[in-house]
Parts: C-alpha cells; structure tokens; sequence
C-alpha cells in the first residue's frame, strides 16, 4: 500500500526556467546558451552546475551564488513557477488519504520560499536544511522520515533518474519516474530507467490515478 508520495522540486513541481534564467543573466550569456549546456552535462551523467564551469572555466558557484544574492539577483520563486497541475494533484494526495512530502536538492533559502508558496503538502524540505542530498542513502531516509512510512509504502516521484529514481530504489522506496522537463523526457523510454521504476507516469495527475490504485 502507497501511503506517502515524496515529490522531487525543480523539473517535478517547478519549471526550472527562472533559475537557470538567472544563472544565464548573471554570467551575461543568452538564455538558450546556458540551458543547451545544462542538457549536455546532464545527458553526459555530469552535475548539472557542470555548465556554468563550461562558461566560466574555475567558478567558484558557491560565492557566486552569495554574490547574486547580495545584488538582490538571487533565488526567486512565484506561484507562476509550479506546473499546472501541482496543486489539484497534492490537493486529491492528501483527499486520497496519503502523505505529501516535497523534498529535493535546493537551497534552505529554496526551502523558505517553497513553503511561502503554501502548498497542500505535509512537509517542504530541501538538501540544503537537511545537511545531506540526493543521490546519498541520508537524504532517502529523511524522506522516509518526514513520510512516518515504511520505505515500501513510500513512493518516491521525480525526473531524474540517477538522483531520483535509481537511489530510492536502492533505499528500499517505491519509485515513479516523470516524463517532464529535459531530463524527464530524455530519459522516459530508457530501458534500465523503465526496468528500475515502478511506474511511470508523464503527469502528477496520472500519478494521482497511481496512488488511488495503489491504496
């Protein structure tokens, strides 16, 4: 029995638009330059910060990242920011019965500005405030965690499969994989990717359908 869905963020319920917009305009290179070259490193199995080493060859991300922020150009995030279906479909978990945790690798400052979003989850928590990320055994076991589930009553739902899909079904978690975004669709009909999830779904409104059968 699924009785806690654990939702990924960029790329699951938030399009990463804004955030990698915001690298692009920091380094002054078109938006398209910097999004084509997030897709390289990623379909390369590289971290996807890889890209802008690309364009600044010996960046220090971490103090560029301060910096941003001290400019007032740092992270943003707005209701317009989720996907459309991110609200009825963690709304209809929660009428289902089942616990809604939303818990990805971002920043704390990711984490304050998820919750001020208020969204129909249990628990928003990210990498950051928890000290440990994903693809490490930690992160999933926070996850399990925050769910108060078994790990096998646990669904774990994000895009990518070497952070998402793969490390949760090694800590025991039931996985789904989401056909959405770059890595989404890039890995959707991947063999090893179709094999090692239990579902695959190219929505959170399938994924509702999911979880209602799987209760």
């Amino acid at each position: 029995m699924i009785r806690a869905v654990a939702l990924d963020v960029g790329e699951t319920l938030v399009r990463d638009d804004r955030y990698w917009g915001g690298w692009a305009d920091w380094l002054g290179v078109p938006h398209h330059t910097l999004s084509a070259l997030v897709g390289a490193v990623v379909a390369q199995g590289r971290d996807n910060a890889d890209a802008l080493r690309l364009l600044r060859p010996g960046i220090d991300v971490g103090a560029e990242y301060r910096a941003r922020e001290a400019a007032g150009r740092g992270e943003r995030l707005e209701a317009g920011d989720l996907y459309d279906d991110v609200r009825p479909a963690l709304a209809a978990l929660r009428d289902a019965g089942v616990r809604v945790v939303v818990a990805g690798n971002q920043t704390r400052k990711a984490g304050a500005l998820l919750r001020d979003l208020d969204l129909p989850a249990d628990v928003v928590a990210t990498s950051g405030e928890w000290g440990c990320a994903k693809p490490s055994p930690e992160f999933f076991a926070r996850v399990v965690e925050a769910a108060g589930t078994s790990p096998g009553e646990t669904l774990y739902v994000g895009d990518h499969p070497v952070n998402d899909v793969y490390p949760a079904a090694r800590c025991g978690l039931l996985t789904a994989h989401l056909r959405r975004g770059p890595w989404g669709h890039f890995w959707a009909d991947d063999p090893e990717v179709r094999a090692a999830a239990d579902y695959s779904v190219g929505s959170l409104c399938e994924l509702v359908e999911v979880v209602r059968a799987g209760r």
